[in-house]
This record gives structure tokens, sequence and C-alpha cells, in this order.
């Protein structure tokens, strides 16, 4: 079983920075990509950032120039620093990661239970 534990959720001013956090743990062989996702009230769940084991990322539009993942492949843990927030940043933020288990090479998609980000006006 591949977990997810996810950091660094909060309340915060619009303007101010959070740093999520993401460590991934168990029966891990390899992890080919890990990512961040959001899904604000009466929305759909989207892709905030994405980073793959060789480090190439992908952003979603609206946080380019904002937000920065990054990642440390030999603790499979992925970061996003969110810089400059807004009120259309509150979300429940999830952390995944896709990979093979040492179980038989199975391949994995693991996400976290979800961390809340809220940004006041």
């Amino acid at each position: 079983q591949v977990q997810l534990v996810e950091s660094g959720g909060g309340l915060v001013q619009a303007g101010g920075s959070l740093r999520l956090s993401c460590a991934a743990s168990g029966s891990i062989l390899s992890i080919n990509a890990m990512g961040w996702y959001r899904q604000g009230s009466g929305k759909e769940r989207e892709l905030v950032a994405r980073i793959s084991s060789s480090g190439n990322t992908n952003y979603a539009d609206s946080v380019k120039g904002r937000f920065t993942i990054s990642r440390d492949n030999a603790k499979n843990t992925v970061h996003l620093q969110m810089n400059s927030l807004k009120p259309e940043d509150t979300a429940v933020y999830y952390c995944n990661a896709d990979g093979r288990s040492t179980l038989y090479y199975r391949a994995f998609t693991s996400w976290g239970q979800g961390t809340q980000v809220t940004v006041s006006s």
C-alpha cells in the first residue's frame, strides 16, 4: 500500500504564501509523477501542478508565475510553494502520486486525504 501524507494547508490573507508538502511511503518501487490537484466549492477537481521524476513540470494557467512545484525523488516528496495567493485559490488541495509498487511491479495511483487552503480577501 502506498500512502500520502499532506501538510501545510491553512488560512491566509490574499497576497500571502503557503507551502504544501506531501510525502509518499509504502511499497514503492518508483514514482513516475507527483502532483497537486484542487477542488473548490461547486467546481470540478483540476490539476494545479505536476512534476515527473525527471523534473518536467506542468501548471494550470491560473497559477503560472505564482506557484512552484518541486520534488525530492530520494524522499518521494513533493512541495507546492504558493505565492501571491488569491481568494480564487481557495480549495481543498489533494496530493497525487503515480508509479509502480514493489508488489509485483504493479502500477498504482494514490491520493492524499486533502488539505484545506482558504484565502481571505
